[in-house]
């Protein structure tokens, strides 16, 4: 994955091969304990407000599942759903900003991660949060998304057929000219809260403090597998592989924009997809 090193500092050209471990050395900062304690517990607070409370939520969620008469491959797990579907504009409101308050804890986490870095260095930068290669980072999106999309839907398929998954109704709104518009950009804000949090502030962090590579991403995947287990083991699983291949792409180029805009694609295939095509392909 050489091609997808980070741009050299000062004159925006690719980086040669090998040198991208030594930008993201060069970003790690010299801490005492005390410094890394306090760290370490924002990143306990981050998480208590945003994924990890919905990682706490899913395990309540699937422990209810579990304890129905019916068993978990017959139960349904919906998302994007119509609050007021008989009133389509306060419908439109409430889908718009159930999808867009999410996004302010991205905006306190790229905050907190500017607080804490020396006067030369660029945070957004250094995680590949810029725009200095969009057309790139746009391909090598769409191959990672098929590359994990396509076994991800068959793993899915699977994984509800032995019954450790509930069917997942991906999109549940009542059809509206904005409902596809609003699934984009719900998709949008699952790629750009899940990565920004889970992978560049997260693994930024945990790097500052010293964690390693293996440490970091095996914690951030079983989170990320953790609250979606609401869908059922399937789920679990299924995104937690996605997970460390996330947690691995991103420590291996430091190009955010590359996962979520991937992120964005495979949840778009699925929102949108879904309502497309759920009246006709019985097995989604």
């Amino acid at each position: 994955m050489a091609t997808l090193a980070d741009t050299d500092a000062q004159t925006g050209e690719p980086d040669e091969p090998g040198q991208l471990a030594e930008t993201q050395e060069s970003a790690t900062l010299d801490l005492t304990a005390p410094q890394r304690r306090a760290l370490r517990n924002e990143t306990l607070i981050v998480l208590g407000m945003t994924l990890g409370a919905s990682a706490i939520s899913s395990i309540l969620r699937i422990i209810e599942r579990l304890t129905r008469p019916e068993p978990l491959g017959s139960q349904t797990s919906t998302i994007n759903s119509s609050v007021t579907p008989d009133r389509p504009w306060l419908d439109f409101l409430y889908a718009f900003v159930n999808q867009t308050l999410p996004l302010v804890p991205v905006l306190l986490v790229l905050y907190l991660l500017t607080q804490v870095a020396r006067p030369s260095e660029r945070p957004l930068r250094l995680m590949g949060l810029d725009c200095t290669r969009p057309w790139r980072d746009l391909g090598w999106a769409f191959a990672i998304a098929a590359g994990i999309g396509i076994p991800g839907l068959a793993f899915y398929v699977f994984s509800k057929a032995i019954g450790i998954n509930t069917t997942v109704v991906a999109a549940n709104m009542t059809e509206n000219w904005w409902t596809i518009p609003v699934y984009i950009w719900a998709a949008f804000r699952a790629g750009m809260v899940e990565e920004t949090i889970m992978v560049g502030y997260l693994t930024t962090r945990w790097q500052q403090i010293g964690w390693g590579a293996a440490h970091i991403v095996i914690t951030s995947a079983l989170i990320r597998g953790t609250y979606h287990l609401y869908q059922g083991f399937g789920g679990f699983i299924g995104n937690a592989i996605m997970g460390a291949a996330f947690g691995w792409l991103y420590l291996r180029t430091h190009r955010l924009w590359i996962l979520i805009m991937a992120h964005t694609l495979l949840d778009i295939v699925s929102f949108v997809g879904y309502a497309l095509l759920h009246d006709y392909v019985t097995w989604l």
